[in-house]
C-alpha cells in the first residue's frame, strides 16, 4: 500500500522558513539535517508528530522560482493545510501578523482562506464543514 510520508513546500530561505511555519503556524521541527549547501529540513503538525512531514526546501532551480513566480502571480496556493475553524484560524495567525491575500471564504462544503508564508509561496487554509 502507497502512503504519503513526505511533501514539500519551495522556499527562499530555509531560517526564515522555519520560523514562519513553527512560530506562526504551530508547526515543530522534525527533521533538520546538513544537505550539501542546504538542509534536510521537515516540519510537522503538533498534532501527528509521526505524521506526514512538511519538507522546507529550498527554491534554488530555476524552474522552482518560475513555478513559484507564477501560483503568486496567479493567485494561487501552493498548497493546502486543514484546520478545524478557518474564521478562528484567520484571526490567529492576523493576530501574529500574517496577511492574508484572501478572507475566509465560504463555498458551501468549505471554508477556505489563503495567506503569504513570507517565502514566495500562498498557502490556503480549509475547513470541510
Amino acid at each position: 500500500m502507497i502512503r504519503i510520508n513526505l511533501t514539500s513546500v519551495y522556499v527562499d530561505d530555509q531560517a526564515k522558513a522555519l520560523a514562519f511555519y513553527t512560530e506562526k503556524l504551530g508547526f515543530i521541527k522534525k527533521t533538520d539535517e546538513p544537505a550539501g549547501g542546504a538542509r534536510w529540513l521537515t516540519v510537522v503538525s503538533p498534532a501527528d508528530p509521526d505524521g506526514v512531514e512538511l519538507l522546507l526546501e529550498p527554491a534554488g532551480h530555476p524552474a522552482a522560482v518560475t513555478f513559484k513566480e507564477a501560483l503568486v502571480g496567479d493567485g494561487i496556493p501552493f498548497t493546502q493545510f486543514a484546520v478545524d475553524d478557518v474564521h478562528a484560524e484567520v484571526e490567529r495567525l492576523k493576530a501574529l501578523g500574517v496577511e492574508f491575500t484572501q478572507e475566509a471564504t465560504d463555498y458551501g462544503p468549505v471554508v477556505v482562506a489563503v495567506f503569504d508564508d513570507t517565502c514566495g509561496n500562498l498557502i490556503q487554509i480549509a475547513a470541510m464543514k
